[in-house]
């Protein structure tokens, strides 16, 4: 792996889904199978694993650390692995950071405390103290309509004067905040919503930390470097494209529409677990309906009604 400062964690990162076995257990195997598809047939540059995507509310310490070292296994050699390990509870955050540490994650994502709404200075002295506590990049995930809180410009410019915290996972949906943040900040700014990744690229991000990408992984890449390149005809072309599946995968929470896909598509995703609940045959016939339009048609539908 080649390491490049302005992008710290490469241009195409997805936040995993994690199988789970048909009895609702951590499906191992599924895991490191699933990530080697995703490294290896969807080009991404790194994985996010245990993040909102990957049903981290619902697995234990013990389940994370289990899968990331599965994760690492499987792809770490080729590809970087960065573990969710952002809760509303700082002391809890650390943590999970030190573990994620010393399983030899090569990153962390770290999401603004959700629901206990703290004030600036407490996001801030939060994200520092995780940044501090551990050795390894940090990228810090703005996304205020799950949190309850935005993270303000003025705490992000302060909180990227740490030498560890160098990215973000943007979805605020707020291009004009983030580019007064890339604008006085070394940041690496990547999407945290498919669909505003070309716009995002546009104002100076690098990349995105995607979910349709489990299927939109390989052409994603293709636009973000057409991009680069000078060539956004190409790379406008491709959005356009993709957008029937960039914004479809969340017709219902990304979670729930990526495992449907990856069954259909024959590869490890499993049951969802409660409070979510597996995909709808409406939905799952929707989500196929998506993917043709995209042009990224999924395999003959294989999937009995689930809800």
């Amino acid at each position: 792996m080649t390491h490049d400062p302005a992008r710290p964690f490469g241009r195409l990162l997805t936040a995993m889904v994690t199988p789970f076995a048909a009895d609702g257990s951590l499906d191992v195997d599924g895991a490191a199978k699933l990530a080697t598809h995703l490294v290896d047939e969807q080009r991404n540059d790194a994985l996010v694993i245990s993040g909102t995507t990957g049903e981290s509310p619902t697995t234990t310490d013990a389940e994370k650390d289990t899968l990331l070292r599965a994760v690492l296994e499987a792809v770490g050699d080729r590809a970087q692995v960065v573990a969710g390990v952002g809760t509303n509870n700082t002391a809890h955050t650390i943590e999970l950071a030190r573990a994620a540490e010393k399983a030899g994650a090569h990153g962390l994502l770290v999401v603004a405390p959700y629901y206990n709404k703290p004030p600036q200075a407490g996001v801030a002295r939060h994200l520092l103290a995780v940044a501090d506590a551990a050795g390894l990049p940090v990228m810090v995930y703005d996304i205020p309509h799950r949190a309850g809180i935005a993270i303000a410009t003025e705490t992000m410019c302060r909180v990227a004067e740490h030498e560890r915290i160098v990215a973000v996972k943007d979805a605020k949906g707020d291009l004009t905040a983030s580019s007064w943040v890339l604008a006085r900040t070394d940041l690496a700014y990547y999407s945290g919503d498919d669909a505003t990744t070309l716009p995002l690229l546009a104002v100076g991000g690098v990349g995105v930390v995607g979910t349709s990408t489990h299927f939109t992984g390989a052409q994603t890449q293709d636009m973000i470097q057409a991009y680069e390149r000078g060539d956004v005809a190409t790379a406008l072309t491709a959005h356009q494209r993709l957008l029937p599946l960039f914004t479809g995968i969340f017709r219902a929470p990304g979670t729930i529409l990526v495992k449907a896909g990856l069954t259909v598509r024959g590869l490890p995703a499993g049951p969802v677990r409660s409070p979510l609940v597996d995909a709808s045959r409406a939905e799952i016939d929707q989500l196929i309906s998506d993917a043709a339009a995209a042009g990224l048609p999924l395999a003959p539908d294989t999937i009995e009604e689930t809800a």
